[in-house]
């Protein structure tokens, strides 16, 4: 006798029902609190970068950034704030 058949449907009582099935979000909140933490602190840090190029220009080196590349991070804040 031939066990395919057989061996087919022991393999679909093993799936999960879709109670058990761990379902994904893509968006889940904790994903957009964290990409919010994120623009937060690249935002106080193009702010302090700013502030830094105005008040102390020479410590823009300490902190490993070129006059160019700290003038491209200044221009990424918002029209109003530069």
């Amino acid at each position: 006798m031939n066990n395919c058949l057989a061996a087919s449907s022991r393999r679909t009582t093993r799936l999960m029902p879709p109670t058990k099935r761990i379902l994904r979000r893509p968006y889940s909140l904790t994903a957009w609190l964290t990409a919010i933490a994120a623009w937060r602190e690249q935002r106080r840090f193009r702010w302090a970068l700013k502030r830094m190029a105005k008040d102390n220009p020479h410590l823009i080196d300490d902190i490993g950034l070129t006059d160019s590349q700290a003038e491209e991070e200044i221009a990424k804040l918002p029209f109003w704030q530069r």
